[in-house]
């Protein structure tokens, strides 16, 4: 049997996880001296409540004995592991599996950066997950599909504040607060080295869903993947976008919005919303 794994930057509740039999390691958020378990114990509306109130958290990976434990785990059951995680270019959840991987003798361990992470690094769970369950592949095989699947996963996002951005020290706070003054709108996205990186910026809400819009028509999507919105605390902004894409016709599925929790959300602040999906 193949054993997926992955990382709590997909946003997974723990209802999904079980339905796609897939085990996830969690990421550990600390706010000031208080530790939480990414997905676990710290509730989503718990997390923005003190983000709003001007709390910073900071975020840090898995640790390599909490994937040897999966390992040990997977060997013993005599399953082969498939692991989908964050982009190593924004974490080192990577390098703590190959640490434990190094650890670990005689089991088949597959190992995919998705160069992306939240909704973007859940598509490619989604899909193993699919291929898993279709049967005829090895966990090796599967990993070498979702590298092809990898460069043409998208992520396009609408920022509602840049306040987060200068927080976390990534913009000028003067830049941010002439910014903020008239609206401004940044638009990110998930560059092909796995790192988020500007795409473009507007003024208001709907000129921004418009420009993310017009750049999922400069990479068009492939049908037969779903489209996932995603938005970080309220959803009323994500609800607005999708109305506009609704007048698109967009020819693929559209799944539930995902909410982003800790591990990206904790960088761009509540009132983002955006897309993820594979392109053509």
């Amino acid at each position: 049997m193949i054993r997926i794994l992955t990382d709590s930057a997909t946003d997974f509740t723990q209802e999904e996880l079980q339905k796609l039999n897939v085990r996830c390691v969690p990421m550990t958020i600390a706010f000031g001296g208080d530790t939480y378990t990414d997905g676990v114990d710290l509730p989503q509306e718990i997390f923005w409540q003190r983000m709003e109130a001007g709390q910073t958290p900071k975020t840090s990976q898995p640790s390599p004995d909490a994937f040897l434990r999966e390992f040990e785990a997977a060997k013993a059951a005599g399953d082969s592991v498939l692991c989908v995680l964050i982009s190593s270019a924004l974490s080192g959840t990577l390098q703590s599996a190959l640490i434990a991987v190094g650890m670990t003798e005689d089991l088949d361990v597959a190992l995919v950066d998705s160069l992306s992470a939240t909704v973007g690094e859940r598509l490619l769970v989604q899909e193993a997950c699919r291929m898993r369950d279709a049967g005829g592949k090895t966990a090796q095989e599967i990993a070498e599909a979702l590298r092809l699947l990898v460069p043409r996963v998208r992520v396009f996002a609408c920022l509602d504040t840049l306040e987060y951005l200068a927080r976390g020290g990534r913009i000028p706070k003067a830049v941010a607060d002439v910014g903020m003054l008239v609206k401004l709108k940044p638009l990110v996205t998930v560059s092909p080295d796995g790192l988020v990186a500007m795409a473009g910026k507007a003024i208001g809400r709907h000129r921004a869903g418009d420009a993310i819009m017009k750049l999922m028509e400069r990479h068009p999507i492939d049908p037969r993947y779903p489209l996932i919105p995603l938005y970080t605390g309220g959803r009323e902004n994500c609800i607005a976008f999708l109305r506009q894409t609704a007048q698109a016709g967009y020819a693929c599925s559209i799944e539930e919005a995902v909410s982003i929790g800790p591990t990206i959300g904790s960088h761009v602040g509540p009132g983002a919303f955006g897309v993820a999906y594979i392109s053509a």
